[in-house]
Protein backbone atom coordinates (compact mmCIF):
# COMPACT_ATOMS: atom_id res chain seq x y z
CA UNK A 1 0.00 0.00 0.00
CA UNK A 2 1.18 3.21 -0.89
CA UNK A 3 2.06 5.32 2.43
CA UNK A 4 -0.46 7.73 3.03
CA UNK A 5 0.61 12.18 3.18
CA UNK A 6 0.55 14.06 6.26
CA UNK A 7 2.18 17.67 5.95
CA UNK A 8 4.37 18.07 8.98
CA UNK A 9 2.78 21.46 10.95
CA UNK A 10 5.75 23.51 9.44
CA UNK A 11 4.68 22.90 6.04
CA UNK A 12 0.62 23.62 6.74
CA UNK A 13 -0.44 26.62 5.42
CA UNK A 14 -3.41 29.00 6.41
CA UNK A 15 -4.43 28.57 2.44
CA UNK A 16 -4.47 24.80 2.50
CA UNK A 17 -6.80 24.95 5.51
CA UNK A 18 -9.32 27.67 4.24
CA UNK A 19 -9.44 25.50 1.20
CA UNK A 20 -10.20 22.35 2.86
CA UNK A 21 -12.89 23.71 5.31
CA UNK A 22 -14.54 26.11 2.27
CA UNK A 23 -16.81 22.99 1.52
CA UNK A 24 -19.59 22.80 4.13
CA UNK A 25 -19.74 18.59 3.47
CA UNK A 26 -15.32 19.11 5.08
CA UNK A 27 -16.35 21.40 7.67
CA UNK A 28 -19.58 19.04 9.03
CA UNK A 29 -17.03 16.20 8.50
CA UNK A 30 -13.86 18.10 10.19
CA UNK A 31 -16.15 19.23 13.02
CA UNK A 32 -17.51 16.09 14.07
CA UNK A 33 -13.95 14.65 13.69
CA UNK A 34 -12.60 16.84 16.27
CA UNK A 35 -15.26 16.33 18.82
CA UNK A 36 -15.13 12.76 18.50
CA UNK A 37 -13.26 11.00 21.61
CA UNK A 38 -11.77 8.39 19.62
CA UNK A 39 -10.92 7.93 16.09
CA UNK A 40 -13.81 7.68 13.30
CA UNK A 41 -13.85 5.94 10.39
CA UNK A 42 -15.10 7.23 6.91
CA UNK A 43 -18.20 4.87 6.51
CA UNK A 44 -19.44 7.01 9.74
CA UNK A 45 -20.09 9.60 7.78
CA UNK A 46 -21.97 8.46 5.02
CA UNK A 47 -25.36 10.54 6.60
CA UNK A 48 -24.09 13.63 7.40
CA UNK A 49 -25.80 15.18 4.78
CA UNK A 50 -29.25 15.26 4.14
CA UNK A 51 -28.76 12.54 0.87
CA UNK A 52 -26.27 9.84 1.26
CA UNK A 53 -22.62 10.95 -0.04
CA UNK A 54 -20.89 8.35 -2.04
CA UNK A 55 -17.98 6.14 -0.46
CA UNK A 56 -15.72 7.75 -3.10
CA UNK A 57 -16.93 11.47 -2.69
CA UNK A 58 -16.14 10.95 1.17
CA UNK A 59 -12.93 9.62 0.01
CA UNK A 60 -12.26 12.57 -1.65
CA UNK A 61 -12.94 14.84 1.47
CA UNK A 62 -10.88 13.20 3.48
CA UNK A 63 -7.59 13.20 1.22
CA UNK A 64 -8.42 17.34 0.85
CA UNK A 65 -8.99 17.41 4.72
CA UNK A 66 -5.46 14.81 5.44
CA UNK A 67 -3.35 16.80 2.92
CA UNK A 68 -4.55 20.22 4.46
CA UNK A 69 -3.34 19.07 7.43
CA UNK A 70 -6.54 18.93 9.85
CA UNK A 71 -7.16 15.05 9.97
CA UNK A 72 -4.31 12.44 10.78
CA UNK A 73 -5.37 9.02 9.06
CA UNK A 74 -4.07 5.90 9.94
CA UNK A 75 -5.05 1.87 8.20
CA UNK A 76 -6.18 -0.86 10.67
CA UNK A 77 -6.94 -3.61 8.29
CA UNK A 78 -9.61 -2.40 5.73
CA UNK A 79 -10.91 0.77 7.82
CA UNK A 80 -9.19 4.26 7.70
CA UNK A 81 -9.32 5.09 10.63
CA UNK A 82 -9.52 9.42 11.12
CA UNK A 83 -8.39 11.92 14.40
CA UNK A 84 -8.15 15.67 14.30
CA UNK A 85 -4.63 17.19 14.35
CA UNK A 86 -6.55 20.47 16.67
CA UNK A 87 -4.01 21.01 19.01
CA UNK A 88 -1.32 20.95 16.67
CA UNK A 89 -3.01 23.47 14.17
CA UNK A 90 -3.99 25.40 17.22
CA UNK A 91 -0.37 26.06 18.28
CA UNK A 92 0.89 26.98 14.96
CA UNK A 93 -2.49 29.44 14.19
CA UNK A 94 -4.03 29.86 17.62
CA UNK A 95 -7.99 30.47 17.33
CA UNK A 96 -7.95 30.16 13.62
CA UNK A 97 -10.17 26.62 13.09
CA UNK A 98 -12.54 27.71 15.93
CA UNK A 99 -13.05 30.58 14.34
CA UNK A 100 -13.65 29.16 10.83
CA UNK A 101 -16.10 26.97 12.43
CA UNK A 102 -17.66 29.00 14.91
CA UNK A 103 -18.61 31.41 12.04
CA UNK A 104 -19.87 27.96 10.09
CA UNK A 105 -22.17 27.22 13.07
CA UNK A 106 -23.60 30.71 12.93
CA UNK A 107 -24.23 30.75 9.25
CA UNK A 108 -26.27 27.62 9.77
CA UNK A 109 -28.10 28.09 12.28
CA UNK A 110 -29.65 31.34 10.05
CA UNK A 111 -30.36 29.66 7.25
CA UNK A 112 -32.20 27.23 8.99
CA UNK A 113 -33.71 30.19 10.66
CA UNK A 114 -34.57 31.39 7.59
CA UNK A 115 -36.12 29.04 5.99
CA UNK A 116 -37.82 28.17 8.64
CA UNK A 117 -39.03 31.38 8.68
CA UNK A 118 -39.83 31.13 4.39
CA UNK A 119 -41.98 27.98 4.85
CA UNK A 120 -43.83 28.79 7.87
CA UNK A 121 -44.89 32.08 5.60
CA UNK A 122 -45.83 29.53 2.73
CA UNK A 123 -47.91 27.43 4.63
CA UNK A 124 -49.76 31.05 5.59
CA UNK A 125 -50.58 31.44 2.12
Amino acid sequence: MKPLFHPSIDNISVESLLHALSDPVRVAIFTRIASAECSATCSTFQNITEHPIPKSTLSQHFKVLREAGLIRAERKGIEMHNTSRCFEIESRFPGLIASIIQAYTLQSQKAKKGSASRSGAAKVR
